[in-house]
């Protein structure tokens, strides 16, 4: 039995020692390398409701599915396509929920004919701004909530990009109280919408290719698109004259990309995180780059352009507000989530608004004082 015992400890010993020999006499040089691990390539297909580089909103998706490429060193691929290369923009939602691309970019607002909570996800009447609606989002339970809901559809949401407080429109006349609204055939989505038609106008729901020949035809007597920017590019000022703010429908108008959910769950975690952290880049960054080329476009619309800046006055603005209330009443009517997502958005909005009005506000609105801006 001592002899067997002893002889195996020789012959492990003797192993080691080979081994240890043999890494010894490696050159310094040399390097032992493990077995490499092939990761799968992952081929992503992204449609978007934007047009092919069209400045921040297309540009923006396009960055993020760049970004994802790049963050994965090539193995993530996303083969980007604008609004009407693959499919026509508003068939975006239906495209990926379907499992026929994996991705999309768009304001999930355009999908509120399916579900009117999709709205708070862009953006509602008299809603969050951009810094309020993050917050929601990512600590007041709105994550939660869009989950649900896009979970419904076979989707999984996240944010990815924001163009922050919208202007109100452009308009072919001046608009000097609530009944100028009737009658009146304008281009605006979402719940913002359904509050002018409250006040009698006919809300139009557009892409963005298609508002220019609209309103140069008369077919539209006015739009809302973004702000300064992206109007300028757009030349809607070739139409109409009059450029009125603030937009009451979008305060902090967030964008998103849905992705299939079936794709998402197959993800390893680290890949989920790594699109998370692309989107959410591009929400800051997009932002960003808003704040910093809306001032100077406006000045460009107005003293090249001959654009009249105009402001709505506090009796359009009540009658907003009235006809937004008829709204929320209705769709809190819906459905349980829909009713669910507008508690926390009015609670989200008080909370985080009290917070506002006494910090950034306020301090804005005395910084501007003082230095007569």
């Amino acid at each position: 039995m001592k002899r067997r015992e002893l002889l195996k400890g020789a012959a492990a010993g003797a192993t080691v020692t080979a081994v240890a020999v043999a890494l010894t006499s490696c050159n310094q040089d040399d390097q032992i390398q493990a077995p490499a691990v092939v990761k799968r390539r992952i081929d992503v297909t992204m449609v978007s409701t934007w047009p092919r580089d069209f400045p921040g909103l297309g540009t923006g998706a396009q960055r993020f599915a760049q970004r994802v490429n790049d963050m994965s060193d090539g193995r993530i691929v996303v083969e980007y396509f604008a609004g009407g290369e693959r499919v026509k923009p508003f068939d975006s939602f239906d495209e990926v929920a379907s499992g026929n691309a994996q991705i999309y970019h768009g304001a999930e607002y355009y999908w509120k004919g399916k579900h009117p909570g999709w709205a708070y996800f862009t953006s509602v009447p008299f809603g969050l701004t951009y810094t309020e609606i993050n917050a929601w989002i990512r600590f007041g339970g709105g994550q939660e909530l869009w989950d649900e809901l896009a979970g419904e559809a076979g989707l999984k949401g996240l944010m990815c990009g924001n163009t922050g407080v919208q202007m109100g429109g452009w308009f072919r006349k001046e608009m000097n109280s609530a009944n100028d609204f009737k009658g009146l055939k304008m281009r605006i989505p979402g719940l913002g919408g359904d509050v002018l038609a409250k006040l009698g106008a006919s809300p139009v729901s557009l892409p963005g290719s298609q508002i220019y020949e609209n309103l140069v035809s008369g077919a539209i007597d006015a739009t809302e698109w973004v702000g300064p920017w992206n109007d300028d590019v757009m030349k809607f000022y070739e139409a109409a004259k009059y450029y009125y703010y603030p937009g009451m429908h979008e305060p902090g108008a967030m964008l998103a990309i849905g992705i299939n959910k079936d794709f998402w769950e197959g993800l390893s975690k680290a890949d989920q995180i790594m699109i998370e952290a692309a989107a959410s880049m591009e929400n800051d960054v997009m932002m960003a780059e808003y704040n910093a080329k809306n001032g100077e476009a406006l000045a460009k619309l107005i003293s090249e352009q001959g654009v009249q800046l105009k402001r709505f006055n506090d009796d359009i603005y009540d009658a907003f507000g009235r006809a937004a209330q008829e709204v929320f009443a209705e769709v809190v009517e819906h459905s349980g989530l829909a009713r669910r997502i507008h508690t926390s958005f009015v609670k989200a909005r008080a909370n985080i608004g009290a917070w506002a009005k006494i910090s950034d506000q306020e301090y804005v609105r005395q910084r501007n004082r003082v230095l007569g801006l």
